[in-house]
């Protein structure tokens, strides 16, 4: 039935409902709402951190002889 059911199922989590789904006779799956507005991809701001390393750039002696592990 859940299958079938998913979209009301879901929007029945969104307002606030407790849905649990079960498999037989055991409960398995509970949906839960996530909470709109408080997830936030990237939040530093550009450049925050600095300059990020430039992976084309060639290393020099030292670093290249470390990378080997010869140094």
């Amino acid at each position: 039935m859940a299958k079938t059911e998913l979209s009301k199922l879901i929007e029945a989590a969104l307002v606030g409902e407790e849905v649990v789904i079960a498999k037989g006779d055991k409960p398995v799956v509970r949906l839960v709402a996530i909470p709109q507005g408080k997830f936030k991809l990237g939040v530093l701001k550009y450049g925050a951190l600095g300059p990020g390393p430039d992976f084309f750039s060639a290393m020099d002696g030292d670093e290249l002889a470390a990378w080997e592990g010869r140094g």
